[in-house]
């Protein structure tokens, strides 16, 4: 299967998902690129999120998503922004579905301390981000400034894991340039390497936590 088959199969199965029917609201009016990451996410069963400029999607808040799509897409309508946020928020039914997505996502200190939005919307997305890391399904970490460099440093990824043996992962990366769908077993390989370290350089999950709500209180 060629990995043009592959997507296009992941978006038919999740176009027919019953809980994924909010896509079908609007499909054409989103990126095509994103309405591909949207239907990955919803057949995934496990997910590794890298973030080092932004809370991770599926953790923000409505007013910090618009303030950030707001800031990153200025010549957007008021429109297309709402049709985003809305996109953004309605994914995170992933996370309490019947058989609930696993995320595992590491936050640099750096999207902590950047207040998106402003102090007050700041505030309440880093309490609502150490909240989310008591769900089960959820692991968070934050990785600190003192770690100094990291292999995470040249920017965010994604690693989509789906639960068919057969069916291959997949890593996302969202650039100025294009959103890249990768799944050859090299790019897998160096990209699952990569987020292992970055794990290990983290803080434990109480300790991230700590952290964030040390940075909550700052504001």
């Amino acid at each position: 299967m060629t990995d043009t088959d592959h997507r296009a199969e992941l978006m038919a199965l999740a176009r027919q998902s019953d809980e994924q029917s909010w896509l079908q609201r609007f499909p054409s009016e989103l990126p095509e690129a994103y309405a591909t990451y949207i239907s990955f996410e919803g057949e995934a069963q496990s997910l590794l999120n890298y973030e080092c400029l932004f809370i991770p999607g599926l953790l923000q808040t409505e007013d910090y998503a618009r303030a950030a799509l707001q800031r990153g897409m200025p010549t957007a309508t008021k429109e297309e922004i709402g049709r985003l946020v809305e996109a953004r928020v309605s994914r995170q039914a992933v996370l309490t579905r019947e058989s609930p997505l696993r995320l595992w996502a590491i936050v640099d200190e750096a999207a902590l301390h950047r207040p998106v939005g402003g102090p007050d919307v700041m505030r309440v997305q880093l309490e609502h981000l150490a909240q989310s890391a008591d769900q089960p399904q959820v692991t968070l970490q934050a990785l600190p400034y003192a770690v100094g460099g990291h292999p995470g440093m040249p920017g965010s990824f994604v690693i989509l894991q789906f639960p068919d043996p057969g069916t291959s992962d997949v890593v996302y990366i969202e650039t100025q340039a294009g959103d890249l769908f990768l799944e050859s077993d090299t790019d897998l390989s160096r990209f699952g390497a990569i987020f292992e370290h970055l794990r290990a350089l983290a803080l434990p999950p109480d300790e991230s936590v700590a952290l964030i709500q040390g940075a909550a209180r700052d504001l």
